[in-house]
């Protein structure tokens, strides 16, 4: 990010201040398609599509070089399950009965690949089929281990990953996942964790996304208030009342999500490669990002491109993270939720931390 993004970035989100957000967002006519990575720069995405939160698709050409393009589809462009076999058949994976509905999700089960990948041979010889119902392989954290090494590269407009930095850093958990099914698989209507940006793509095959924008969700809610399971049963299909974008993903093309849109996603034969809290845990999760950023911005001086060797964001971009982090840290410490926390354990204690947040940003250029 250059000083001119963070300073259009930053006057942004001035603009949002003091101003109730609008219940209900606009439905863009149309979702871009992003053809050409050499004439698309990170500030092109970040000003059209990341801060106006908005969908795009990139297309496959973003995505060419991958190592799981190359050799997990066959020449015909079906999953290759030789390959799957040979290189992680033993491994225990997650898998999903779509259906059985769950609250407003799924059951799961796990069992090694090699018996999955024997199901799906099946269940295509049965003509799409089973008595076991229809498996959908998700959330696979495959990317935890040696064996991704190659996989996937990650795109620089996903760079700022605030999610996958912090369990990076605990080495715990990440939010990188591998789903792989036959065409009727699908996953319901949801919107990610923390109403976080998420990114998708197809390695092979093709997938149907309907999204809705922040606040049209609101028109579905039941009278409990609870949201639907499935947005295409014949009850929600009238568009005039509910606004939808569909969009239709190719092999190798990678999707954006924005924060805070619900979507379902129905597999029309797939593979994809990826990306509820406590305030307690919250907190923990901004102190994490915070102190790097925090780290950072001492290292470096105006003018320098990188922040470090192994840091992919400037001078400028960690000065916008710090900006952010500043006033999402401002307004969860006036939450009467978050007061009534015992924060007596919390090291730095959230009101010091903010503090430096903030006199970091006062030591650096001004806008």
């Amino acid at each position: 990010m250059d000083r001119e993004t963070r300073v259009f970035a930053e006057s942004h989100f001035r603009g949002l201040r003091g101003r109730l957000p609008s219940k209900v967002c606009p439905t863009p006519d149309r979702v871009d398609f992003i053809e050409k990575p050499d004439s698309f720069s990170y500030t092109d995405f970040f000003k059209s599509y990341l801060l106006p939160n908005v969908p795009c698709v990139f297309s496959s050409a973003f995505t060419e070089d991958w190592g799981s393009r190359k050799h997990w589809v066959t020449p015909s462009g079906k999953p290759d399950f030789d390959y799957l076999l040979q290189n992680y058949g033993d491994v225990v994976v997650p898998v999903a009965n779509c259906g059985v509905q769950e609250y407003n999700s799924n059951p799961k089960e796990h069992m090694p690949l090699k018996d999955y990948i024997s199901y799906w041979k099946e269940f295509i010889q049965r003509d799409y089929s089973s008595p076991r119902g229809c498996l959908y392989l998700k959330d696979w954290h495959l990317c935890r281990y040696s064996s991704a090494e190659g996989l996937f590269t990650l795109p620089v407009y996903f760079s700022s990953d605030w999610l996958n930095e912090y369990w990076d850093t605990l080495d715990v958990d990440d939010y990188r996942f591998i789903y792989m099914g036959p065409a009727g698989t699908w996953s319901p209507f949801h919107a990610d964790i923390f109403r976080s940006f998420s990114w998708s793509v197809n390695i092979c095959g093709r997938k149907k996304w309907f999204f809705f924008p922040p606040g049209h969700e609101e028109a579905l809610r039941d009278c409990h208030g609870g949201l639907p399971y499935d947005v295409t049963a014949p009850e929600f299909l009238d568009s005039h009342l509910h606004p939808v974008l569909e969009v239709t993903q190719e092999a190798g093309e990678m999707v954006f999500v924005p924060s805070g849109w619900h979507h379902q996603v129905h597999n029309l034969v797939i593979m994809k490669s990826c990306t509820g809290i406590n305030f307690e845990e919250f907190y923990q999760f901004l102190k994490v990002i915070a102190e790097r950023r925090l780290l950072l911005v001492k290292k470096i001086g105006p003018g320098e491109l990188q922040c470090s060797e192994d840091s992919g964001l400037g001078l400028q971009h960690t000065i916008f993270d710090i900006s952010r982090i500043a006033e999402v840290l401002a307004s969860v410490v006036v939450n009467p939720d978050f007061q009534r926390v015992d924060t007596s354990r919390f090291l730095p204690q959230p009101e010091d931390l903010l503090q430096q947040l903030q006199e970091a940003l006062a030591t650096t250029e001004p806008l």
